[in-house]
């Protein structure tokens, strides 16, 4: 008899979905999905507002990364304002935008790490569900849960002081940016009192790393093979080969490390990137047009980011980078469960852009916002702390948003997601004759990897089809209604 198994919610992830899988009479894996069964509808709630409302509507998409919606709107209005395409905002405008980004990075990863992934790490992922969560983090390793804390908040001030607030500010705005930074605020993250303060958001930042390098010298098989397969990567690079998260130019690479898509400019994005909608999910699968849907998806996120860029741009950094790249001989790294390390590389150069920027004294400048000639459509584009993040308006005559479209990280990384359920299922539950708790949390593992937050992904609205089906206590199916 054939079963059909469901793990719903999808847990330790922002937003919900579930996963579902079958298995034939002999055992076989047959199917597995991941649907994303929330709806948002952002792409035509904004339809008719007054354009520089766009910043701060969109980052009501999420209470995890509304930085990134709000910095990636910005941008798309900057061009609509006429202050060019990510390089005509004043010295002020650009770098209090990008200390606000690396802050969000730095308190997103971190509340990544420490609490949604680090029970899996430290428990197994086998182990009791009722510990195998941050109240267990906290209760055997509370050095660690605290350590995690602390960053997250870190990272939450240097928000609150670019962008007025810590969760859905206002600091961005079409041109540039509402505020500089005063020298007490800047004192307060230079010099605060241990350990709230940038020298030892750095010292944390490598001992997380120190931690992962640790575990996986213990733990290679799992580390190395678990959802291992081959993928395109795609990301933004600066026009020197730099890993930059806040603006440059879209490079993409394929599993052997040739570029795929040769560092092009994103206002241009509709050539190169196209969507396809499947009637099993509200999220979207985007994919290289050029490759077509079938062998056009990528990855993005910290491990696509590592994977494409030349080199990263600070020191400490830097030298994990290396590290990084010469464990697979300087070939594209596919292995699902180093999104980790390369997670925790990017928090150590979030940590060091942050104390690197509090000393630039343009930070404290008076000239905020670049106003030109006004254009009719723009594309901002971002490297959220999940991936890569686009966000298209055009507005009518009477400065009305009459279209958009956002590609957000999940979204881009929907594909592989369901790639790595399916290769996760497969392996672990082909020809059992039972399935254990720890068979379904690692199929929860695998998505947790990604980061994924399915409540930014689910905003398309018009033609997206919708199934439903319904099942008897047997699992036979007995109705299926679609629209």
């Amino acid at each position: 008899m054939s079963r059909k198994i469901t793990i719903e919610p999808v847990t330790r992830v922002e937003g919900h979905g579930k996963v579902t899988i079958h298995i034939d009479h002999e055992g076989n894996v047959t199917q597995t999905r991941l649907h994303i069964v929330e709806f948002r509808g952002f792409e035509r709630f904004i339809q008719g507002r007054p354009y520089w409302e766009a910043p701060v509507l969109v980052e009501r998409l999420c209470g995890i990364c509304p930085v990134s919606h709000h910095l990636a709107a910005a941008k798309a209005l900057d061009v609509i304002v006429g202050a060019g395409t990510g390089e005509g905002l004043t010295p002020t405008g650009e770098k209090m935008r990008r200390l606000m980004h690396y802050g969000q990075f730095f308190q997103s990863h971190a509340l990544h790490f420490f609490h949604l992934a680090s029970p899996d790490l430290l428990f197994g992922i086998d182990a009791d569900p009722a510990i195998r969560n941050v109240i267990g983090v906290a209760l055997k390793h509370k050095d660690l849960a605290v350590q995690g804390v602390l960053m997250r908040k870190f990272g939450q001030e240097i928000i609150k002081a670019t962008a007025g607030k810590k969760i859905h500010g206002t600091g961005a705005i079409p041109g540039g940016i509402n505020k500089n930074l005063s020298i007490e605020e800047r004192d307060s993250f230079l010099k605060g009192p241990d350990p709230l303060n940038a020298d030892k958001m750095v010292e944390w930042a490598s001992g997380a790393l120190d931690f992962f390098k640790t575990f996986h010298k213990g733990h290679k098989e799992l580390i190395d093979n678990f959802s291992k397969f081959p993928s395109s990567h795609l990301s933004l690079v600066r026009k020197d080969g730099a890993m930059d998260l806040y603006h440059g130019v879209l490079r993409a690479i394929d599993s052997q490390g040739r570029k795929i898509l040769n560092d092009v400019d994103y206002q241009e994005y509709t050539q190169y990137i196209n969507e396809e909608v499947r009637p099993w999910s509200y999220m979207k699968f985007p994919y290289l047009t050029h490759l077509g849907e079938t062998d056009g998806w990528y990855r993005v996120g910290p491990l696509a980011r590592l994977n494409t860029c030349d080199f990263i741009p600070t020191p400490l950094a830097q030298k994990e980078f290396e590290l990084f790249r010469a464990y697979t001989n300087g070939k594209p790294n596919n292995m699902c469960m180093h999104y980790h390390w390369a997670r925790l590389i990017e928090t150590l150069h979030a940590a060091e852009m942050i104390r690197q920027l509090l000393h630039d004294p343009d930070l404290h400048g008076n000239n905020l916002v670049t106003i030109g000639k006004k254009q009719k459509e723009g594309v901002g584009l971002i490297e959220a702390p999940r991936g890569t993040l686009f966000h298209h308006y055009r507005i009518n005559d009477n400065d009305q948003i009459e279209m958009a479209n956002l590609i957000v990280s999940t979204t881009n990384n929907n594909e592989p997601m369901n790639r790595a359920v399916n290769c996760v299922a497969t392996s672990m539950m082909t020809g059992k004759k039972e399935i254990t708790e720890g068979m379904m949390n690692a199929v929860e593992v695998a998505i947790r990897a990604y980061d994924p937050c399915l409540s930014c992904a689910t905003h398309a609205l018009g033609n997206m089809p919708l199934e439903i089906s319904l099942y008897d206590q047997n699992n036979s199916l007995i109705d299926r209604k679609s629209k």
